[in-house]
């Protein structure tokens, strides 16, 4: 689950990370309230989105009294934010953060993920701060410094410190920085984050070091733990049918492509994807119904993929481990009755009584095309497409 900036702030702030003061606002009088609460001579007013590049895209302003930052609110709310990773469509401005002016004197970088290679947290700085850390990282991988983490013992100060004096800092400005990394770890553990990035992460001219940008996103199996981080979900900034998916517990992802799939099982939903691609076509989404396959199951299935206007043929594709192939056939019969199916649909079930539910497909009366093989159904469904 991703949060906002100001969401990000307000949990690291519990754990004693450093952050501008600061805080949101919903409406142009909210924002110049923030900013007269704040005090001071330099306000930034930084729209709330889930998506970077928000600087380059007119989504981070600089004022200098609460009058301004009102002016400045009122144009970014109700706007849209186009970023290179929002895409074309953009994202419509709900909220802003109204900070404190900051006195920069360095921009850094500080990053906290999973290296699922090695099965250890690691914990990643560079002294390019302020950009995009994925071009760093192609462009120059030796300016990211890395300290993996021992899951036993966690982070140690000593490993903080030889961040801190890779990335050139000594004096106070060293203390304060192993001092952040520490309580930025903390954080990352208890709340069980799956990215906690800090980028830029600022020394002021007085040898502060503070968050001036802040993402955190969360595990979903672990949010059951932190109601009050679930709590913090924006489904305005989310897709629609994924938060309608969520309702049904189905795992769905909303592609570009044309190919609305239906598989039981990660993996599988994922190879299916790939044979579509190699097929010619392009998945529509990503739809993983789990290992039951049961009617109400994928009656939801096919009403979430086909609200999808771009879907223009469906693709099912079921292996009958957990669950017999006859009874899939079934449910898929019984689910497509109750649902309005306008696009042609091709269903390939393999596994326990496979021969007796193509039988059942065959036979049913609906407009199903039956593969044996998955290779078969991505070549019929890019055919019907086409």
């Amino acid at each position: 689950m991703n949060i906002h900036e100001h969401q990000a702030k307000e949990i690291l702030r519990q754990y004693g990370v450093a952050v501008p003061r600061g805080g949101v606002a919903f409406s142009p009088e909210e924002a110049e309230a923030v900013a007269l609460s704040l005090g001071g001579e330099v306000f930034v007013v930084k729209a709330q989105i889930h998506a970077g590049g928000r600087g380059k895209a007119g989504g981070v302003k600089v004022a200098k009294t609460p009058r301004e930052v009102k002016a400045i609110a009122g144009r970014m709310l109700g706007s849209k934010l186009v970023t290179h990773q929002t895409g074309p469509e953009g994202k419509i401005v709900q909220r802003v953060l109204v900070e404190e002016g900051i006195d920069i004197a360095r921009e850094l970088y500080v990053g906290i993920v999973l290296d699922r290679s090695l099965s250890r947290l690691v914990v990643m700085a560079s002294t390019e701060g302020g950009v995009e850390i994925e071009k760093v990282a192609e462009e120059d991988p030796e300016a990211i410094f890395k300290e993996y983490v021992d899951p036993d013992i966690g982070l140690q100060a000593f490993q903080a410190r030889r961040l801190a004096f890779k990335l050139g800092l000594e004096g106070n400005p060293m203390k304060n920085a192993v001092r952040f990394i520490l309580a930025l770890y903390r954080a990352y553990v208890e709340s069980d984050a799956s990215l906690a990035e800090i980028n830029p992460l600022v020394v002021t001219a007085a040898g502060e070091v503070l968050a001036l940008d802040a993402k955190m996103n969360f595990d979903d199996n672990a949010l059951y733990r932190h109601p009050e981080i679930a709590a913090m979900r924006d489904p305005n900034e989310e897709e629609p049918l994924e938060v309608e998916a969520s309702k049904y517990n189905l795992n769905y992802i909303k592609l570009d492509g044309n190919v609305g799939c239906m598989v039981n099982g990660a993996g599988l939903a994922m190879a299916t994807m790939d044979i579509i691609k190699l097929a010619g076509g392009m998945p529509a989404n990503f739809l993983d119904v789990g290992g039951g396959a049961s009617v109400e199951t994928v009656r939801n299935g096919f009403r979430i993929l086909l609200s999808d206007p771009n879907v223009k043929a469906v693709l099912v594709n079921i292996f009958g481990g957990i669950v017999r192939c006859d009874r899939v056939a079934k449910g898929i019969i019984e689910a497509a009755q109750s649902v309005d199916i306008r696009v042609p649909m091709v269903i390939r079930l393999a596994g326990t009584n496979a021969r007796e539910a193509a039988q059942l497909l065959q036979n049913s009366g609906m407009n199903f095309q039956v593969a044996a093989s998955l290779k078969e159904a991505a070549e019929k469904v890019v055919r019907m497409i086409q």
